[in-house]
């Protein structure tokens, strides 16, 4: 509803329904969602990151980009950097959990790639929410009947849809304009060093030499991957 406002107040006001990228962005909640009720942190962060790397590279690929070599060198560094990362929270992961985590993968990198001819991502990303939080809605009802509801939790589910989901899909959208399908997908990988460093900030976790290595060849290998591409063009 906040983000519904959004375009309004800033008087864009036209932005596409867009019923397909919708049900992506469902699916892609839903099954993140379950999926981590059986998965450790670890195992689902590989699952997710590497659904949304070759779905977004497969389609990429035929759809005619053609990567250099050394981009690839960068994806392969950031993706050995991620697993490297998660590596030692992994053990064999429940079928239904890891089914439900690739499909999220592929529903989020699919969801992506239809954002990159987003004209207004505010509006279109509110109408995404929209369309996405009816069926939202009535699954977390059927798989919560008899559950306690508090206020903080209310706040918190609020806060987490509202700011940290919504604003952040909308600079998603926006800034995927700007982008190829395959630097789209290379610059993902940033979000779980990202995520290990939040909880180094905020949660009180520490900082160890493998998140440290972790981050070089995450970061080291999207920056590779970004100036080839830059050099490439020049």
């Amino acid at each position: 509803m906040a983000l519904l406002l959004i375009p309004s107040a800033t008087g864009r006001t036209h932005a596409r329904w867009n019923p397909i990228s919708a049900a992506m962005l469902f699916a892609y909640a839903i099954g993140f969602s379950f999926a981590y009720r059986q998965l450790t942190a670890g195992t689902g962060a590989l699952l997710l990151f590497g659904a949304v790397q070759i779905t977004m590279l497969t389609i990429a690929i035929a759809g005619g980009e053609h990567p250099p070599v050394v981009e690839w060198l960068g994806l392969l560094l950031a993706i050995g950097g991620l697993v490297y990362l998660v590596l030692p929270g992994l053990h064999a992961p429940p079928f239904l959990g890891s089914a439900l985590m690739v499909a999220a993968g592929i529903a989020w990198g699919i969801y992506t790639l239809r954002g990159r001819g987003a004209t207004n991502p505010v509006g279109e990303t509110a109408h995404n929410f929209t369309l996405a939080a009816l069926p939202a809605l009535a699954v977390s009802v059927l798989a919560h009947l008899g559950a306690s509801i508090s206020t903080k939790g209310v706040i918190l589910a609020a806060c987490s849809g509202v700011i940290t989901s919504g604003i952040g899909y909308v600079i998603w959208y926006a800034a995927l304009p700007g982008l190829t399908a395959a630097r789209a997908a290379l610059v993902q990988l940033a979000v779980p060093l990202i995520a290990a460093a939040a909880g180094i900030a905020f949660l009180g976790e520490s900082l160890t030499p493998r998140l440290v290595w972790a981050g070089v060849f995450i970061l080291g290998g999207i920056c590779l991957a970004v100036l080839a591409r830059q050099k490439s063009r020049s």
